[in-house]
C-alpha cells in the first residue's frame, strides 16, 4: 500500500473534522487504494511495510483512530514541498510544510488523540473567558500557530455579545442612573436613553460593514478608522480613543473608591475629621483612595495579561448578578417592599430631611413634637431643632407646618400614582430643593450643582460606551463576519431594554424625592438601587465595586495596548519609545497610561470624568460612521462587507448624532476634543506619515478630483483666470563614480517655491536619454530624488520622469502630452545652458532653441532663469529693486511673474522698477506717465523709468514690432479697460507720435540688414569636421557684428541702471524662423551678449494669453 501527501485528501478531511481539530499533516491513499483500504484493512492488524516514501512499520489502535508509527528510514520532507492554502481575500498562499526531519511517534500520536479530547462546555468557556482582553496584533503573531488555531475558536456569546454587555454597563448604572430618572424625570430620562442608544446601534451597524470588510487586527476602532480613512485620521482619533479609554479608567476608579467611602464604610474609612457628606472632602478623600487603587490596578496589570484575564470571569459574573439583585428587587417590591423610611416636611414643595440629622432613625424622630426622649432624657426634637435652630422659648415658624411632617416609605413598590408622580422634570440649580426654591443644606437634601437636560445627556453616555469590545477580538472569533455584527447589535438592544426598564421599574417602585437624592442622605447614606435589590443591599455595593473595578482593570489592560499600536505604525515619532515591550508587556505605554489616569483621579469627580470622555468616545463614534459613509458614497472596488443591512444614509445620521450629542453635553469640551484631533492631524500630515492602506479619504480625493476635471473647460481661460502652470524640466543626471543620481541645478527648485504664489500646479520633469529598456530601472530612484528635492524646497506638485532616445524628443513630448483635460502645463521653465559653447558640438543650442520654438507652438510661455545657481534660497532675504525691462509686449509675463515673487518673503523687501526704451523722437515724460497709469490700471505699484536710444541701437529689437504704436494700442485693448480710458489712452499713443513714417521705415531696414546674413547662411547645409566647425563659429561672428553690435549697446544701458538689482527681468527675443546649427549659434551668441555682466536674470516669452 502506498501513501502520499495529498492536498485534495487533506481539504476533504478538514471539512469533515471539526475547524478546530484541521491536522497540519496527514497520511491520505488514492481511490483505489482507499477501496483496499476499506476491504483489507483490519484496525486489529498491522498494515503492510511498503511504500514509496519508506516502511511502515505497524499500526496501533488509540480511541477511534489508527496511529501509523513510521519506521525509521522515512525519507525527509523537503520544505519546497508546500500546499495551497487560500486566505481570507481569496489568495493563494504557499505554506511550507514540516521541516525536514524524522517524523517522531509521539508526534503523530499526539495528533491523531486530539480527537479523543472531550467539547468545552460552557463553564469551560466562562472560566477561560478574557472579557474582551487579547493580545495586540505583534503579540498574537508570535504565538505558536496551534495556540492562536485554538484561540480562534469563539463564537459570537462568548466572543462578542458578552463582553459588550460588560463593557456597556459600567459604574453608572449603580449610582447615577436613579438620580437621572429623579431630575429628569421618566419622560426625558426615556429620550436620553434612546438617543444615546441610537447614537450607539447606528455606530455599531457602521462598524459591522467595516468590520467584515477584510480582516480587523487586534486594535478595534483605531485599526477600523485608520485603515478606512487614512493615517492622519486613524492617528488622531486612535490618540482620542486612546484618552477616552484612560479617562474611562479613571472614572471607574473614581466610582469605586465613591462605592465605597460613600456607602460601604462611610465612617471608617475616613481619613480626616471632616464629613466626606461636604464635597471638597469627599473629593480629596477620592483622590487619595483612587491614587491607592490605581497603584494596585496598575500592579495586577503589569504581573501580565494573563493574571487580568482571570478576573475577568469575576467581573462579568459580578455585572449579570447585579442586575439580576435588582430586577428581583423590583419585583419583590410590589408585595413585600423594603422596611424604609424618609421623613419630609411640607407638601408643595416637600423638604426632604437628611436621616443624621433625626439620629439615623425616622420612625422615632421624624414628627412635629418639639420635645423628645432620648437615652431616658428629655431633649429637644432633632427635627424641631434642626429646623428652627433657637432657644427652646423662642416661637418657631415650625408650629405652622407641623401638620406636613410625615414618615413615608422610601420604596412603596410597583404602583401607576408613583410612575405618574415621576414623569416630569425637576432640574435645579445649586442649593435649591426645586426650580428657584432655596433649600437649606444643613437639614435637608438639595442639589449640589446645576443639572440641565444637556448636562444629564454627556454624565449618562458613557454607560452605553464599551460598543468595540467585540471588534477587539475579531481574530479570536470562529466566523467574524457573523459574531461581530450580531454580538454587537444584540448587546446593544439588550443593554438598552435593560437600561430602558430600569427607569420604568425605578420611577414606578420608589419616592420620587428620594430619586433626587444623589448620595442616600436621607436613607443613611445607603446607594438607593442597593436598598431595592434582593436579597441585601451588599449585593448591590459589592457587584458594583467589583465590576467596575474589573471594567477599570480591564481598560487599563486595553488603553496601552492600544497606545503602543499606534505607535508602532509610526505615525507620530515622539510616540516611539512607547512601542516597546518588556516580557510581553507594554511597560512604557502602560506607566504613559498610569501617569494620565492619575489626572484624571484628581479631577475627582464621576460627572466632570463622564463629560469629558464622552467626547472622545462620540468622536471616536462620529469616524467609525464617517469611514462607513464615505465607502458607501465612493462605491470602491474594494468595498465589499459582509454585512448587508447597512446604508450611507445610516451612517451619516450616526455622524449627525455624534457631534450633535457632543455638544449638547458640554460644548467647551467637544471643542477642546476637536482641537486636539486637528492638531493631531495636522502634525501626522506635517511630518507626512508614509502609510498605504487604501484609505477613503484617498478615494474622495480622487472622486473629488474627477469630479473637477471634468468640469474644467479645456478652452483657453479667461485672462483675470489665467495663472502660471509650470512644467519645469529638471537636469538629473549621474554623479562621477557613482550609479546614483543627482540634480544639478537644485536652486531652481527654490525659484519655483518661490512662484507659489500664482497657485497653480507644478509638474517637476526629467529626461533620461537612452531606451526605455536600458533607462527603466532609474526611472523610480529619479522619481524619488525628485519627490524629495521637491518636498526638502516645499513645493508642492508632481512628478515626471520620461526615458526618451534623445532630451529633445523627450522635452518635445511632455510638453505635447503633460496633462489632464484642461488641467495643462501652460508655461515651460528651463534653466539656460549655461556650457552652451563647450557642448556646441552635442547640440544644446539645438535642443534649447527647438525647445522654445515647441512651446511658442503650444502657445505656452517660456521662463528661463539664467546664471540659477546664484538665486537665493529660502533663508536669504533679498532687500533692493527687481528691474523690469520690458521691450517686447508678450502678453504682460513679466510684470506678473514679479508681482508674484514679491509675495514671496525672499523677495518682498524689493522695489519694482520698469524700464521701457523709447526713440529720440518720441516725448519721454508723456510715455513715462501712460506707462505710470497703466501699472495703476494693473495694481502694481512699480517704479517707471523710460530709456532713450538711437535707432541702431535698438534695431535689433525692432523686427519684434515692440515700439509701433499700434502695438501700445493693442496692449489697451488685451487689458479690458472700458471704451472711454481705451480711447483716451490711444489718443494719447497716437498723439505722442512724432515720426511714425520714418520711424517704421527705419525699423523695415534695420531688420532687412540684421536678417539677410541668416537668410543666406540658411539656405545650405554643411557637414563639419571639427576645425571647419570652429572656422565657421570665427566667420558667424563676423558676419553678425552689426547685430552684436546693439547687443551689446542695450546691454550697457541695462548694466549701468541695473547693476545693484536684485534680480532683472527681461523679454526673450524670438528664436530664428527657419531653425539650422548656424543660427541657433547665432542667437545664443546674441542673447548671450545681451545678458552679459548680470548676476541674477530671468529671460521670458509670453504667449499673448497672459
Amino acid at each position: 500500500m502506498t501513501t502520499s501527501i495529498d492536498n485534495k485528501d487533506c481539504e476533504q478531511e478538514q471539512q469533515m473534522s471539526n475547524p478546530s481539530d484541521r491536522l497540519p499533516y496527514h497520511v491520505s491513499f488514492n481511490d483505489d487504494q482507499k477501496q483496499q483500504r476499506h476491504n483489507s484493512v483490519n484496525p486489529d492488524e498491522p498494515l503492510p511495510s511498503s511504500s514509496r516514501h519508506g516502511s511502515l512499520s505497524s499500526v496501533e489502535k488509540s480511541g477511534r483512530f489508527l496511529v501509523v508509527k513510521p519506521a525509521a528510514d522515512v525519507p525527509d520532507i523537503d520544505e519546497h514541498d508546500t500546499s495551497e492554502n487560500s486566505n481570507d481575500h481569496g489568495e493563494n498562499e504557499r505554506t511550507p510544510l514540516q521541516a525536514k526531519g524524522d517524523i517522531s511517534v509521539d508526534f503523530n500520536e499526539s495528533i491523531f488523540e486530539e480527537h479523543d479530547h472531550r467539547p468545552r462546555t460552557v463553564l469551560d468557556q466562562l472560566y477561560n473567558y478574557t472579557g474582551g482582553i487579547v493580545p495586540n496584533a505583534a503579540e498574537a503573531e508570535k504565538q505558536p500557530a496551534a495556540v492562536q488555531q485554538s484561540s480562534a475558536n469563539l463564537g459570537t456569546i462568548f466572543g462578542v455579545y458578552l463582553p459588550c454587555v460588560q463593557n456597556i454597563f459600567g459604574v453608572i448604572v449603580f449610582i447615577r442612573l436613579f438620580w437621572l430618572i429623579g431630575i429628569a424625570g421618566v419622560l426625558q430620562t426615556l429620550l436620553i436613553v434612546i438617543i444615546c442608544s441610537l447614537c450607539t446601534l447606528l455606530t455599531a451597524i457602521s462598524m459591522a460593514a467595516i468590520a467584515t470588510n477584510g480582516i480587523v487586527p487586534a486594535g478595534g476602532a483605531y485599526f477600523m478608522i485608520s485603515r478606512s480613512l487614512g493615517p492622519e485620521f486613524g492617528g488622531a482619533v486612535g490618540i482620542l480613543f486612546y484618552l477616552g479609554n484612560t479617562f474611562a479608567a479613571s472614572m471607574y476608579i473614581v466610582g469605586a473608591v465613591e462605592i465605597v467611602v460613600k456607602y460601604m464604610c462611610p465612617e471608617k474609612c475616613r481619613l480626616f475629621g471632616d464629613d466626606v457628606e461636604i464635597p471638597f472632602v469627599a473629593f480629596n478623600h477620592y483622590r487619595i483612595y483612587g491614587t491607592i487603587l490605581l497603584l494596585i490596578i496598575g500592579a495586577c496589570v503589569l504581573i501580565g495579561i494573563k493574571f487580568v484575564t482571570k478576573i475577568a470571569p469575576i467581573s462579568l459574573c459580578a455585572v449579570l448578578l447585579s442586575i439580576l439583585a435588582i430586577y428581583i428587587g423590583v419585583v419583590k417590591s410590589s408585595f413585600s417592599p423594603p422596611d424604609l423610611q424618609i421623613c419630609l416636611v411640607g407638601s408643595n414643595p416637600s423638604h426632604l430631611i437628611k436621616s443624621n440629622v433625626l439620629y439615623n432613625d425616622i420612625k422615632r424622630y421624624c414628627h412635629p413634637d418639639k420635645w423628645c426622649s432620648r437615652n431616658n432624657e428629655t431633649i429637644l426634637c432633632p427635627l424641631y431643632s434642626a429646623i428652627c435652630n433657637k432657644s427652646t422659648n423662642t416661637f418657631c415658624s415650625f408650629e405652622r407646618i407641623t401638620e406636613s411632617v410625615q414618615a413615608v416609605p422610601a420604596v412603596p413598590g410597583l404602583k401607576d400614582w408613583q410612575l405618574s408622580e415621576n414623569l416630569f422634570s425637576h432640574f435645579r440649580r445649586e442649593g435649591e430643593i426645586e426650580r428657584d426654591i432655596k433649600g437649606d443644606s444643613s437639614y435637608e437634601v438639595v442639589a449640589q450643582e446645576v443639572t440641565t437636560f444637556l448636562i444629564l445627556v454627556g454624565i449618562y453616555f458613557p454607560s452605553v460606551t464599551g460598543i468595540m469590545a467585540g471588534s477587539n477580538r475579531s481574530g479570536d472569533l470562529r466566523d467574524p463576519s457573523r459574531s461581530i455584527p450580531r454580538g454587537t447589535i444584540a448587546a446593544i438592544i439588550t443593554t438598552s431594554i435593560i437600561y430602558l426598564s430600569n427607569v420604568i421599574f425605578l420611577a414606578a417602585c420608589t419616592h420620587s424625592t428620594l430619586l433626587r437624592d444623589k448620595f442616600g442622605d436621607s436613607i443613611n447614606k445607603q446607594l438607593v438601587v442597593a436598598v431595592l435589590a434582593w436579597p441585601n443591599k451588599w449585593v448591590i455595593m459589592i457587584g458594583a465595586f467589583c465590576s467596575t473595578v474589573g471594567a477599570g482593570l480591564q481598560t487599563l489592560t486595553g488603553a496601552p495596548r492600544l497606545l503602543q499600536a499606534v505607535a508602532r505604525d509610526d505615525l507620530i515619532p515622539i510616540l516611539g519609545p512607547l512601542a516597546k515591550s518588556y516580557r510581553g508587556e507594554p511597560v512604557p505605554a502602560l506607566f504613559l497610561t498610569l501617569l494620565i489616569c492619575e489626572c484624571g483621579i484628581l479631577i475627582a469627580d464621576v460627572d466632570k470624568l463622564t463629560a469629558l470622555l464622552s467626547m472622545f468616545f462620540l468622536l471616536c463614534y462620529g469616524f467609525v460612521n464617517l469611514a462607513c459613509a464615505l465607502q458607501t458614497v465612493l462605491k470602491a472596488p474594494s468595498w465589499r462587507p459582509r454585512f448587508r443591512y447597512y446604508h450611507w444614509s445610516l451612517s451619516f445620521a450616526g455622524v449627525c448624532l455624534c457631534i450633535a450629542i457632543m455638544f449638547i453635553a458640554s460644548w467647551y469640551f467637544a471643542l477642546v476634543a476637536m482641537l486636539i484631533a486637528i492638531v493631531i492631524y495636522k502634525f501626522i500630515e506635517y511630518k507626512g506619515a508614509e502609510k498605504e492602506w487604501g484609505d477613503g479619504i484617498r478615494g474622495l480625493s480622487m472622486s473629488a478630483a474627477r469630479y473637477a476635471l471634468f468640469r474644467v473647460d479645456e478652452a483657453q481661460p479667461h485672462t483675470k483666470n489665467w495663472r502660471p502652470q509650470l512644467l519645469a524640466f529638471i537636469n538629473a543626471h549621474k554623479a562621477d563614480d557613482d550609479e546614483a543620481y543627482i540634480i544639478r541645478h537644485p536652486k531652481v527648485l527654490n525659484f519655483l517655491y518661490q512662484l507659489k504664489a500664482g497657485r497653480g500646479f507644478v509638474v517637476a520633469a526629467s529626461i533620461l536619454e537612452g531606451d526605455y529598456l536600458d533607462k527603466h530601472q532609474y526611472i523610480d530612484p529619479v522619481r524619488s530624488l525628485l519627490k524629495a528635492s521637491l518636498a526638502q524646497a516645499k513645493v508642492q506638485g508632481f512628478v515626471e520622469v520620461l526615458a526618451a532616445k534623445d532630451a529633445e524628443d523627450g522635452i518635445s513630448a511632455l510638453i505635447q502630452t503633460e496633462g489632464l483635460g484642461g488641467l495643462r502645463p501652460n508655461t515651460i521653465v528651463l534653466c539656460w545652458p549655461i556650457h552652451w559653447k563647450k557642448d556646441f558640438e552635442s547640440y544644446t543650442a539645438d535642443a534649447f532653441i527647438r525647445t522654445i520654438a515647441i512651446a511658442e507652438a503650444r502657445q505656452c510661455a517660456v521662463i528661463v532663469p539664467k546664471n540659477i545657481d546664484n538665486f537665493p534660497d529660502h533663508k536669504q532675504i533679498q532687500e533692493g529693486t527687481i528691474d523690469i525691462w520690458w521691450i517686447i509686449h508678450d502678453g504682460g509675463l513679466l510684470f506678473l511673474i514679479a508681482f508674484l515673487l514679491k509675495r514671496n518673503k525672499v523677495w518682498a523687501r524689493c522695489r519694482i522698477r520698469l524700464f521701457t526704451v523709447a526713440q529720440l523722437e518720441d516725448n519721454s515724460v508723456e510715455m513715462k506717465k501712460d506707462l505710470e497709469q497703466y501699472m495703476y490700471q494693473l495694481r502694481i505699484e512699480a517704479e517707471v523709468n523710460v530709456v532713450e536710444m538711437e535707432d541702431q541701437e535698438i534695431s535689433a529689437y525692432a523686427y519684434e514690432r515692440t515700439l509701433k504704436l499700434a502695438e501700445r494700442v493693442k496692449l489697451l485693448k488685451g487689458l479690458k479697460l472700458p471704451d472711454k480710458e481705451l480711447q483716451l489712452q490711444a489718443k494719447g499713443f497716437e498723439r505722442r507720435a512724432s515720426k511714425p513714417q520714418i520711424f517704421m521705415e527705419s525699423i523695415v531696414n534695420s531688420q532687412q540688414r540684421l536678417t539677410a546674413p541668416e537668410e543666406s547662411n540658411d539656405q545650405y547645409q554643411y557637414t563639419f569636421t571639427p576645425n571647419q566647425l570652429e572656422n565657421l563659429k570665427n566667420s558667424i561672428t563676423a558676419s553678425s557684428m552689426r547685430k552684436m553690435h546693439s547687443a551689446v549697446r542695450l546691454n550697457q544701458q541695462i548694466r549701468e541702471r541695473s547693476s545693484d538689482a536684485k534680480l532683472v527681468l527681461i523679454n526673450l527675443p524670438s528664436p530664428p524662423a527657419k531653425h539650422s546649427s548656424l543660427a541657433a549659434y547665432s542667437y545664443m551668441e546674441y542673447v548671450d551678449a545681451l545678458t552679459e555682466g548680470l548676476d541674477r536674470l530671468i529671460l521670458m516669452r509670453g504667449s499673448g494669453r497672459e
